[in-house]
């Protein structure tokens, strides 16, 4: 049976772990050829060699999110080696816990960096590409902290409320180019992401207690349900879909 993501070339950044890298793992196993990139290229490479001994298509490399130059010419290559990017999943991101009086302007820099400058700036390297192929399908990881407010996080709640602002004007400017942008918004993934929150909340039994008593369903997802969404958000199966924000939270947002 083919995947609904065969032929598609799809380039990831922060793949190397957690929801990055269930997405690039979900996305080859439904055919595309992935891009897989990290800050840590080990990771990457790691990601990559675990998906083509299943027997699919990738490649790995390191990436700072932060480098333009170097995004631009990542773009540049995956162009010059595949002639296409049908799909990017702008992942890589930031979370550093804390209320206005404990984050610094440098840390506040550092968030909305990596939190929106980033996606940004992939997101503008690969448009023009995608009009000229006739459409693709741009994903920006945000979060759940992109549709509600945390106590203790400005930087983090701030910056993922902008980037799923820029989505949405992506989306409302590119449809016609049949390029859909849309932004993924997670909650609870049992990931080492949750360091901030960890830490914030006083040690790993507390945020334990914190998932099971606030998460309506009560536990954690698992990476492999949020690459059920990445994969859906990437293929046709969302062809209609455009500048939505798909919280997967088991109803923390309600």
């Amino acid at each position: 049976m083919t995947g609904c993501l065969e032929g598609r070339i799809a380039l990831v950044t922060g793949a190397g772990s957690g929801i990055g890298r269930a997405g690039a793992l979900a996305m080859a196993a439904e055919g595309a050829t992935v891009i897989v990139t990290d800050l840590r290229e080990g990771l990457a490479q790691a990601t990559a060699d675990a998906i083509t001994d299943a027997g699919g298509r990738a490649e790995g490399q390191g990436l700072d999110a932060r480098d333009d130059a170097a995004i631009a010419a990542l773009v540049a290559g995956v162009l010059a080696r595949h002639g296409r990017i049908d799909v990017l999943h702008s992942h890589a991101g930031i979370q550093i816990a804390g209320r206005l009086e404990d984050i610094t302007p440098d840390q506040m820099d550092l968030s909305w960096q990596l939190n929106v400058r980033a996606h940004f700036v992939l997101a503008r390297e690969v448009v023009g590409p995608m009009r000229a192929q006739g459409g693709g399908s741009v994903i920006i990881t945000a979060s759940n902290s992109g549709c509600q407010y945390d106590r203790g996080m400005i930087s983090y709640a701030t910056t993922k409320h902008a980037a799923v602002a820029m989505v949405r004007q992506m989306a409302a400017d590119y449809a016609r180019d049949r390029i859909r942008f849309n932004a993924l918004c997670p909650g609870f993934v049992d990931t080492p992401f949750n360091a901030g929150f960890e830490n914030q909340m006083g040690g790993r039994s507390a945020l334990e207690s914190y998932v099971a008593d606030t998460i309506p369903m009560g536990r954690w997802a698992s990476p492999e349900e949020i690459a059920d969404g990445i994969v859906y958000l990437a293929s046709d199966r969302s062809s209609f879909v455009t500048g939505l924000a798909l919280v997967i939270d088991g109803g923390e947002i309600l």
